[in-house]
């Protein structure tokens, strides 16, 4: 029977002959009403009618592994008859057309009202780049371009430049695209999208569902249409303002999709657990939480758990500051090697200017798909099952900085009740010379029986009696805002606190006026999004996170400044001494008139000019494997005795690792040593694995830390950022390891998100066309085999081929070398050293009245054979 039909386009006549001779065949043999359908999707494990196997063939095509039609009651090939064993290279159907066909077929949800583009699609998938090319598709080929393009940023002048090079060294006739533009769009047309929706100049509210035929805000009066500032002129379907969204289920729903990542998004079903150890928030109680109090969550492993991000991005617009605010989305239903990386963190919502307060109006079109996705949930394919299952989903926490979490959750972020934890219980004076807060005060965390809680003089002259506060839950925080009347748009004023909120919406600062009212104003701002739509959210063990990462940077910053008195950067001067003369503390270090001069005496936590040379020398002349750290050799002034252009990492490493040991020989010992306390706490929390028993002595220890700290630095030393250390292992123990909440990925991909923008006067629309080609190139790259993914990168130790780069490989040495090498390790082995001394001593016997460095000749050609025999 003649099967070459199978290789041939489905749009040629002998196709579609092919296809009527097989479904006669299969009719007659198996005597049935439903057949096996061979396309590339159902690959026989589903049967169909004759007609819709007919539409299958059509629109998904044959698969073209199925030679042998054993499904269809072939039984033996008959034996006078031509066999058609051709190849693809002699069909003229290039080796990756079946991939790329499946890979087309994965995006057809996209074409649901354009059922002719999807028919071109395909054709390009099964169309040689050019005649006689049996490697490369037109659709696999300009994948694997884009594919470099993203991972090495080239711009779109460059790709336009290749692709004509490309047009003119390849055949007459070759399929490839003409520019970066047509390259784009159809790639753009199998991609998830994204929705621009218009936004009041003021921030007040969207124009979407209700609001969207308005061309006037009906909060403050503003036009939705931009104005000239100058002339006043109006242009019509022009915007004022626009946020970009793109959606997150259909991008949930394509994880699935892919048979490979649907199965990892049931590893933390499936994997092994040790009772008492945190390492994946799939072991915390936060998560076990929603899963006992929300069974549908918790019966189907394939529900997703995820994490919202936000943070402002510089894009820096012509001779004036612009940020824009992405709101990333990470998945931690994956394996701890895949869940944090880029290709896992989805790009949700993207808006122009900072939002503020207002950033709740902003989040609406997400809130509503995540409230869709846990109430409803959402009809999806998976790939890895082979059926259709409801996909849910729920977000467990939010991780941002620290003013960024003020912002999401409606809390003061500084001042007076600056911890987001102890909310109105926060400890906290008044530096008046410093103008600044200080939250000192930890001995309240300390056991109650702990003798420092009774010394007065070493820290303010009183004994302390007070417990902290227990957080408050999310049930008493919900009891506390549900009442609250929110209002929206930048320029409002609050009747209640009496402080208009004022802002460009570019980033600029908030003008706050003096309150009119003596009383105190209520602590929270509003009744934010997440408590009044996701009806989940009052239950989750942490609502927001504190990123670890701000605060390790701000602290081992305001550190390093003090120690080195950097202007600028230390909490130590004039002002700090004249808070302790006016607080009544320390008089030894309180500042001194000498005439017309004031002395600041000598402090503990200051090093001098010599320990500061020991200091910087250390840290100039470490050495570290490749791709460890920076290189601290450029980050250190020897001349000046300071470290310049230190980034977040390079503080991480220096608090975890380097600082204990550039300062082990300088420093009086007591302060020292609560220095290395310190910085052993911020290595033992970011383990990545945890023992939860381990956990309360940590806490424990953090808290005489503290304390420690409290006898030998002045006030202005203790901001916000160090006593929200406190707060960092309650967290553990709730949410799991901190390397899945830190900033640190999410600060990454905003990298690249800036590294988006060619065109500073549109910024928001490269970030988002830029986004949409990259993900679509990640799920696209799942189907063809020699494509490496961007978001997953090799290892920088990786050859070409994945394996090892430091990997052994055997050369030949001469017997001389291989001599003086074993020589070498019998030399430096401890065991050995007795046989050295007794094989010295035969040869004096042997050669009496011989020097000492002939000895040593003869001994370093003869002691290998000597110990062989020796020992034999």
């Amino acid at each position: 029977m003649d099967k070459s039909w199978m290789k041939t386009s489905r749009t040629t006549q002998s196709y579609a002959d092919g296809v009527k001779s097989f479904l006669l065949f299969a009719v007659t043999n198996l005597e049935s009403n439903e057949i096996p359908c061979p396309c590339v999707n159902c690959l026989n494990h589903y049967s169909f009618k004759a007609d819709d196997v007919e539409f299958h063939l059509f629109s998904k095509g044959f698969d073209q592994t199925y030679r042998r039609w054993i499904k269809h009651g072939e039984i033996d090939e008959p034996a006078g008859e031509e066999l058609h064993t051709e190849s693809f290279f002699d069909s003229g159907v290039p080796l990756d057309a079946a991939e790329t066909i499946k890979m087309v077929r994965a995006t057809e949800e996209n074409f649901d009202e354009d059922h002719e583009k999807f028919q071109e699609r395909l054709m390009d998938a099964e169309k040689p780049l050019y005649e006689g090319c049996h490697t490369f598709t037109k659709l696999s080929a300009l994948v694997q371009l884009l594919n470099l393009k993203t991972k090495h940023g080239g711009s779109d002048k460059f790709f336009n430049e290749l692709l004509v090079l490309l047009k003119q060294m390849l055949p007459e006739g070759n399929e490839i695209v003409k520019n970066t533009y047509e390259a784009k769009k159809i790639l753009k047309s199998m991609g998830a999208g994204y929705t621009k929706i218009h936004v009041c100049i003021n921030d007040c509210i969207l124009y979407r569902k209700e609001n969207k035929d308005l061309t006037v805000c009906p909060t403050c009066g503003e036009s939705r249409w931009k104005v000239d500032e100058r002339t006043k002129k109006l242009y019509d379907n022009t915007p004022a303002k626009v946020m970009w969204y793109f959606p997150i289920i259909p991008r949930l729903k394509r994880l699935f999709q892919v048979k490979t990542t649907a199965e990892d998004l049931r590893w933390h079903a499936t994997s092994s657990k040790t009772p008492g150890v945190l390492r994946h928030p799939s072991d915390s109680p936060a998560w076990k939480a929603i899963d006992d109090k929300y069974p549908e969550i918790a019966d189907d492993p394939r529900s997703l758990r995820l994490g919202i991000s936000t943070d402002g991005v510089d894009v820096n617009r012509g001779n004036r500051n612009h940020s824009v605010w992405p709101v990333l989305s990470v998945i931690y239903n994956l394996p701890p090697w895949l869940c944090m990386k880029r290709k896992f963190i989805m790009l949700s919502l993207l808006i122009s200017g900072a939002p503020g307060n207002d950033i709740d109006v902003f989040l609406e079109p997400l809130i509503d798909d995540l409230e869709l996705l846990f109430e409803a949930g959402v009809e999806t394919y998976d790939a890895y099952a082979q059926e259709q299952f409801t996909l849910r989903a729920v977000v467990l926490w939010t991780i941002n900085d620290y003013p960024a979490l003020g912002t999401l959750c409606g809390c003061p972020y500084s001042g007076f009740r600056g911890c987001v934890v102890c909310r109105e219980e926060t400890k906290c004076i008044r530096l008046p010379f410093s103008a600044k807060q200080c939250y000192a005060g930890h001995r309240r965390y300390l056991p109650y029986t702990h003798p420092f809680r009774k010394q007065t003089e070493a820290f303010n002259g009183k004994q302390e009696l007070e417990v902290a506060a227990d957080p408050m839950t999310g049930e008493q925080i919900y009891e506390e805002v549900q009442l609250i009347s929110n209002k929206w748009g930048k320029g409002l004023r609050c009747t209640d606190s009496e402080i208009p909120e004022t802002s460009t919406g570019r980033g600029g600062k908030i003008d706050k006026r003096k309150r009119k009212n003596k009383e105190k104003p209520p602590y929270w701002k509003k009744f934010n999004i997440w408590f009044r739509r996701l009806r989940y959210w009052r239950h989750n063990s942490v609502q927001h996170c504190i990123d670890f990462m701000h605060i390790e940077k701000n602290v081992a910053e305001s550190l390093v400044g003090t120690l080195l008195n950097l202007p600028g950067k230390t909490k130590d001067g004039l002002k700090a001494r004249k808070d302790l003369n006016f607080l009544g503390l320390r008089p030894e270090l309180q500042p001194k008139q000498n005439k017309n001069n004031i002395v600041l005496p000598a402090a503990c936590y200051t090093l001098q000019k010599d320990e500061k040379e020991k200091f910087c020398d250390t840290l100039y002349n470490l050495k570290v494997p490749q791709g460890y750290c920076s290189n601290f050799s450029s980050l250190v002034s020897l001349k000046d005795k300071k470290l310049v252009g230190l980034k977040s990492h390079d503080y991480h490493m220096l608090m975890q690792q380097f600082l204990p040991i550039a300062i082990r020989s300088v420093m009086p010992e007591p302060t020292r040593y609560a220095i290395i306390r310190l910085c052993f706490f911020f290595k033992s929390i970011c383990s990545k694995e945890i023992n939860v028993e381990e956990l309360d002595k940590l806490q424990e220890d953090l808290c005489v830390t503290l304390c420690l700290l409290e006898k030998y630095f002045p006030p202005s030393f203790f901001d916000v950022m160090l006593h929200l250390t406190v707060h960092l292992t309650r967290e553990v123990k709730l949410c799991g390891p901190i390397c899945f909440r830190w900033m640190y990925p999410f600060e990454r991909c905003m990298k690249v998100i800036k590294g988006h923008v060619r065109n500073k006067t549109y910024p928001e629309g490269c970030i988002a066309e830029e986004n949409i080609v990259e993900e679509t190139i990640e799920f696209l790259s799942e189907y063809q085999k020699n494509i490496t993914t961007i978001g997953v990168p090799t290892k920088k130790h990786s050859s070409a081929d994945g394996s090892p780069g430091s990997a052994g490989r055997s050369v030949e040495v001469s017997p001389e070398l291989l001599s003086k090498a074993h020589l070498f390790v019998l030399l430096n082995t401890p065991e050995i050293e007795h046989y050295i001394e007794e094989h010295m001593k035969f040869l004096e016997k042997e050669h009496p009245g011989s020097r000492l460095n002939d000895l040593t000749k003869k001994q370093s050609t003869t002691f290998g054979k000597w110990l062989r025999n020796k020992v034999s």
